[in-house]
């Protein structure tokens, strides 16, 4: 049996070839504009973005080429990063 990843709704900018880049995820009711796409690269079926929202949370999506379909495969909270920092410090 395989695990699923959280599917997601993802709104997406066709660039001038036709890519398809990251704007907002949907999260259940929740969406969350990309202020900022940290990285993408390619993988054999899939294609994956790791993505700062205007929340400033991080979120590492992958989309498959095959079906369509987006999934969240990593999310990091700033609030929680920035905890860790303070905690760092005393």
């Amino acid at each position: 049996m395989l695990d699923r990843l959280l599917e997601i709704q993802v709104e997406c900018y066709a660039g001038h070839r036709g890519e398809q880049t990251p704007r907002a995820i949907v999260l259940g009711e929740r969406r969350v504009a990309i202020t900022e796409v940290l990285d993408q690269w390619l993988a054999p079926d899939h294609r994956y973005f790791k993505l700062r929202g205007d929340d400033g949370d991080i979120y590492l999506v992958r989309h498959d080429v095959r079906t369509e379909s987006w999934e969240l495969t990593m999310f990091d909270r700033a609030a929680a990063a920035s905890t860790k920092k303070e905690e760092g410090k005393r």
